[in-house]
């Protein structure tokens, strides 16, 4: 589905760098931890929202 707003573990914002994220990783390249380290992310908490969340939006949207 979506990514989360809020890490559900210590509650920072973490929604706000998914799309950066998303761009770097899979089109640029990068290596996941870079950019996480470069968006600020630094609690493994947050971290795992963000590399664990797999985005099925477009797949579920034709079925509302």
């Amino acid at each position: 589905m979506m990514v989360p707003v809020r890490c559900f573990t210590c509650g920072n914002v973490v929604g706000e760098h998914w799309e950066e994220f998303k761009t770097r990783t899979q089109e640029d390249g990068e290596n996941a931890a870079e950019v996480l380290d470069d968006l600020g992310v630094d609690r493994h908490c947050c971290r795992r929202m963000l590399i664990s969340h797999k985005d099925l939006v477009d797949i579920v949207a034709p079925y509302q």
